[in-house]
């Protein structure tokens, strides 16, 4: 895995030579190795039904995950509520607000492209991401809170933890089952509604309007409850590569790679919420 958001491409977790888990299965291939599950990411011990790989010294923990995600989480918060205080949106500075606002974003899809070719993860990339990241999230939502009023911000919000939290739950009692079946259907089905998507956008650039109508009306809404069910998947393939790494031991320094991915897809969740309840609200 080298990232969990929808853009990005997965690693999968396999031994290496000295028996702990890695994350190069094709490195592992190379050395000749005689590892049935090195190219499974969701390998197990098909006897037991336990993950092949022992835990080692430095390895992931929960907690690990769990306080990297606080952090990258905490820096896209804090950036967000600056830039929405310090960037006041009304007709005068609109553009200017939204020059600010997709400069943030093009910044912040540069480290994440930087970090997701990275064989390591990089703590100062992943949270430059999300201080960048929550700059835009910050304007955009001032824009729809300005013009829709707060209410269509709190929704989105509710409705992102409500989606985190339902996927969690339904993850932790085995409802979602993460096979490589599972895995192959959300990745083909995201890079789909990607390049639908991106379609729109050229349309909308050069003929105006909302393009082909993907993000608008009674079109906007359903793909936008596609992308929130896509952002579902990719939480329970998140979940899942968590609970590999820190069962499979890997190194410490993933659990950023871990809160990377949580973040990148809660900003996608929030961001079709945030459309969905600006459609609902009466704005196309």
């Amino acid at each position: 895995m080298r990232s969990s958001n929808p853009v990005f491409s997965r690693r999968g977790f396999s031994r290496d030579n000295g028996g702990y888990a890695g994350f190069d299965a094709q490195q592992h291939q190379q050395a000749g190795a005689a590892n049935p599950y090195a190219t499974n990411p969701y390998a197990t011990d098909p006897a037991t039904g336990m993950p092949q790989a022992p835990a080692h010294t430095n390895a992931m923990t929960m907690d690990d995950v769990v306080s990297r995600t606080a952090m990258t989480l905490g820096t896209l918060i804090v950036t967000a509520t600056l830039a929405w205080i310090a960037l006041p949106v009304d007709p005068a500075n609109l553009g200017a607000s939204y020059g600010i606002a997709i400069g943030a974003m093009l910044v912040a899809f540069v480290f994440a492209m930087i970090q997701s070719f990275k064989s390591k993860a990089s703590p100062g990339l992943i949270l430059a991401y999300a201080a960048f990241e929550g700059v835009f999230l910050g304007v955009l939502s001032a824009t729809v809170s300005t013009y829709m009023g707060p209410g269509v911000v709190i929704q989105a919000v509710m409705g992102t933890m409500c989606v985190f939290a339902a996927v969690l739950f339904a993850y932790k009692m085995r409802w979602i089952r993460v096979t490589r079946r599972f895995t192959g259907f959300v990745m083909a089905a995201a890079l789909g509604f990607m390049l639908l998507m991106l379609t729109n956008l050229l349309f909308s650039v050069f003929a105006g309007g909302d393009g082909l109508g993907f993000r608008s009306g009674g079109l906007g809404l359903l793909f936008g409850a596609l992308g929130v069910i896509l952002g579902a998947c990719f939480l329970a393939l998140d979940f899942k590569q968590v609970e590999d790494g820190v069962a499979y031991g890997a190194p410490r320094e993933e659990a950023w790679l871990a809160a990377f991915g949580l973040t990148t897809t809660l900003v996608w969740i929030y961001i079709e919420m945030l459309r969905i309840f600006q459609i609902l609200s009466g704005d196309d």
